[in-house]
């Protein structure tokens, strides 16, 4: 699971970016999140509003989208999404392993938990393939879009929603035409 932040216009984010180092407030943006099924590159669910907010509170929704789509074994997701909540939704509902990078936090912070278990042996290892999603939004913003230029929040909102389902058909597609070609070139 991650989250990305899709343009409300034309305008390019090095503008955005300039007008907030000169003090002019920015404006709120889209943010889109999305479980992605690592292996096939498929959306298995995704939900879109207006940012800035935590990801952590979406979690749950969107992972129980996700697992209703195909059997989850493992959630990885970034700091953003780190709570002893989170682990324990992933853990005790959806019956998977969770991998969450622990926030770094002030020395007086005590974690507990998994959490704890988290900072103290964190499978690396594991968590490498959450770059993959990272891949992925590259993919949809390249395929389809990284905007949403609907003119209320609303229609913004089904735009995003709109590119998950377009990168999916994308996905579809361009498997069975792998699978059509590899066939051929084997002799089937």
């Amino acid at each position: 699971m991650d989250a990305t932040g899709l343009a409300q216009g034309a305008v390019s984010t090095f503008f955005v970016r300039r007008m907030h180092h000169h003090g002019q407030k920015a404006r709120h943006w889209l943010k889109w999140v999305v479980a992605v099924d690592l292996d096939q590159h498929f959306v298995l669910a995704q939900l879109a509003r207006r940012g800035p907010w935590n990801d952590c509170a979406n979690l749950p929704a969107v992972a129980e989208a996700a697992s209703q789509q195909t059997r989850i074994g493992l959630v990885l997701a970034d700091a953003e999404s780190d709570s002893e909540r989170s682990h324990t939704y992933i853990r005790q509902q959806l019956g998977a392993q969770s991998v969450i990078p622990a926030k770094r936090g002030q020395k007086t912070w005590h974690v507990q938990g998994v959490r704890a278990e988290m900072r103290r042996a964190f499978p690396q290892r594991i968590y490498r393939r959450r770059a993959l999603i990272e891949s992925s939004f590259s993919s949809v913003k390249q395929k389809t879009s990284a905007r949403a230029l609907g003119r209320s929040l609303r229609n913004q909102m089904r735009q995003a929603l709109l590119l998950g389902l377009s990168f999916n058909r994308y996905r579809l597609k361009h498997r069975r035409l792998f699978l059509r070609v590899s066939t051929k070139q084997d002799g089937f």
